[in-house]
């Protein structure tokens, strides 16, 4: 009688095969980069050769100093690293290089002992930690202003009407000097009563109306109204994967996202010579934890806005979700509220990251789920 078990034989011990340590290396998400004790670069993975914008075999052999600015911070931590002879993690660091757009990252340097004057350097530019601390900036900043304009149209909206029609009332018995006076508490009164219509639209919990949207026609009807407007002395460049599937979202609410992002984008930056780029992508695997959802919800579609500005002032990202902070002068501080609380109801998120020269707005979408 043949039997059905499937695995080995008892008695027999059957070895794995060994995997080979370049195809471990070029499988980590995060750059890794080995120098020799020259500081020659003798090994780098496909994350490195992207972060770099070289191949491996062009980089190879080379010194790590012909890949960053003359002045890098990293280059300093390299011969700290070798003279301690320890490990070294530095949080921050900007580095920029005649190849590498102004990243910056998290870089930790260690020697290897088996191999005296090698190291190895690891480098990443994004923490889970502050992408989560972003999600949840984004997201709680949006349920705080909702809250808070459920109670301001309650609670202020409705004794404002009073106090504009006593105001109107005393105004036909008043002197003309209290005539001014009763005149500014109208004009006042209509000034606060807009507001607080503005901030209606964050209470409304209603379902969105969704269905496939093609993201391309969205960013191209956002564009075509940006260069006819504030946004005329910028440059666009649009970057696109042709083949992204459609997003499952509200076309309109979708347009007064990328419109604020986009009219934020040209403000931030000088007149003329602003450079906006739009892109579009696809990333799988991309699933992330979203408060209210039982499983990780899959938000495969990425949608950057970029300028090339001075950047958002270090202080100030922690709070940019949060309604009525803005840097602009006669700024209300409710776009990018409003841009989280649209996205949040899309169920996706939103992240930013701000450096000289280059602020990204990343808004991950869902696709239209399958049947």
């Amino acid at each position: 009688m043949t039997g059905l078990s499937k695995g080995p034989r008892q008695g027999r011990v059957t070895k794995p095969h060994p995997i080979e340590e370049h195809i471990l290396i070029n499988a980590l998400p995060y750059v890794m980069i080995a120098l020799d004790e020259d500081n020659c670069i003798r090994l780098l993975n496909i994350a490195a050769e992207q972060f770099l914008g070289v191949s491996s075999a062009q980089a190879v052999g080379g010194h790590l100093s012909e890949y960053l600015a003359g002045d890098s911070p990293l280059t300093a931590l390299v011969e700290l690293c070798r003279n301690k002879g320890r490990s070294l993690v530095e949080h921050g660091v900007l580095l920029e290089g005649p190849r590498l757009a102004a990243k910056r990252v998290t870089v930790d340097v260690t020697p290897v002992i088996e191999r005296p004057g090698t190291l190895l350097i690891a480098l990443r530019e994004h923490s889970i930690a502050s992408k989560i601390d972003q999600q949840m900036s984004s997201r709680g900043a949006a349920r705080s202003v909702t809250a808070m304009a459920a109670m301001l149209a309650h609670e202020v909206k409705n004794p404002l009407s009073g106090i504009r029609g006593a105001a109107q009332l005393l105004e036909t018995s008043a002197s003309p000097d209290d005539q001014m006076l009763t005149r500014l508490i109208v004009d006042e009164v209509d000034r606060i009563k807009a507001l607080v219509n503005r901030m209606e639209v964050f209470s409304d919990s209603r379902a969105l109306q969704r269905e496939p949207v093609n993201i391309h026609q969205v960013l191209d009807h956002v564009r075509k109204l940006a260069q006819s407007g504030f946004a005329r002395d910028h440059r666009f460049i649009e970057l696109y994967d042709p083949s992204l599937p459609p997003v499952y979202g509200n076309r309109d609410l979708l347009v007064q996202v990328f419109l604020n992002l986009v009219k934020n984008a040209a403000e931030a930056m000088p007149h003329p010579g602003g450079e906006i780029t739009l892109k579009t992508a696809y990333q799988h695997g991309v699933r992330l934890e979203v408060p209210g959802a039982k499983t990780r919800v899959h938000l495969p579609l990425v949608v950057t806005v970029q300028d090339n500005g001075e950047g958002i002032p270090d202080d100030l990202q922690p709070h940019l979700f949060d309604a009525f902070v803005t840097t602009k002068t006669n700024g209300s501080g409710l776009g990018l509220a409003l841009v989280a609380k649209i996205i949040g109801d899309h169920g996706g998120v939103v992240e930013v990251d701000s450096q000289p020269k280059r602020t990204s707005f990343r808004v991950y979408l869902p696709m239209v789920p399958t049947r």
